[in-house]
This record gives C-alpha cells, structure tokens and sequence, in this order.
C-alpha cells in the first residue's frame, strides 16, 4: 500500500492531559476541537507524518474559571498564543509499538517531544469511508514551554505541578 493522507476527525477523537493538584490529586482536561492531517503507508508506519493544533479556547476542564484562568496569561495566553501545534520529525519501531517524536508548540515555544505511539488499525465505516485509529501517550514539563504560573501552599509544595501527561486518540478518514 502506498503512503496516503488522513484528515483527523474531531468527532471521533480526544486530546486529554492530567497533571497533578496540590501534589496529591489529579486533575484531567481535553481539548474539544483537534485538527491535523495524517500521511502514512499503513503497511510502514515509520515512514508515516503528523501534524494537528489544537485551540486553546477548546480547553474543558469541567470547571469554567479553571479553564479562564488556563486561558489568561497566567498559563496558555491565548490571546497571543491561541494555537497548540505539532509537527512530527520521526516516527521509529519500538517492541510492539511506535515511538513518534516531533515539535510541539505551546504559547510560542517549540520544543521536541517523544510520544509512545499504538497503531489501532484501519477499516471501513458503515457508508463505506476508510478510517485510520492511532493512541500515543507522553508527558512534558510545562515549565518548558513558559507555563510557569504557580501558588505555594501552606503546607508546603505547590498547587500545579510541573508534569503534565498527554494522551491522544485519533481517528482519520483517508482522503481520495
């Protein structure tokens, strides 16, 4: 099979994170809108090519003024940084999985990245349209890409820690 390209599928997709809270509870939160283009030969996934943004005025932590806050300059600044990219380098082999390594941009800073990739499979949906599935797992530290907002609390530590880890599931419909 040959390399073809694959539109990421808002609907069928999810772009989470958990970091930790007060250094004893974790907090979760998604992106509801996730764009990006997949070009890969499904028969050699390590010739393949990412890329996909996200907006930041997408982000649902379930909690409205959490997600202001995460908005505001404090964090994301999406006033002047209203996209999170992603443009993969290199997609290797790794046991029986993928690992995908690429730049990952947030509020102006790029830096790589290296996720632990699935490739879930391709198939057909009940109107006939070839779909393509991957899951890819990581972490960074927000304080790399200039998230660097914090509180101390009382008893010691802070209130947002510094790991945060990312998740993504993807589904793509292959274009003709």
């Amino acid at each position: 099979m040959a390399k073809s390209v694959w539109v990421v599928d808002n609907s069928h997709s999810l772009v989470e994170f958990a970091v930790r809270h007060m250094m004893i509870a974790t907090v979760k939160g998604r992106f509801t809108q996730v764009e990006g283009r997949i070009e890969v030969d499904p028969e050699d996934i390590t010739g393949a090519y990412f890329e996909g943004s996200v907006p930041v005025a997408s982000i649902n932590t379930a909690d409205s003024a959490r997600d202001d806050h995460l908005r505001s300059a404090d964090f994301f600044d999406a006033q002047n940084y209203p996209t999170l990219t992603f443009k993969s380098t290199k997609v290797e082999r790794a046991g029986d999985g993928y690992k995908l390594t690429g730049d990952l941009t947030i509020r102006g800073v790029t830096k790589p990245v290296t996720f632990d990739l699935e490739f879930a499979g391709v198939g057909k949906d009940p109107w006939g349209n070839e779909k393509i599935g991957f899951s890819a797992t990581g972490k960074i530290n927000r304080k790399d890409f200039g998230l660097t907002w914090n509180a101390v609390l009382e008893t010691g530590g802070v209130l947002v820690g510094e790991e945060v880890k990312i998740e993504l599931h993807l589904e793509a419909a292959r274009q003709a």
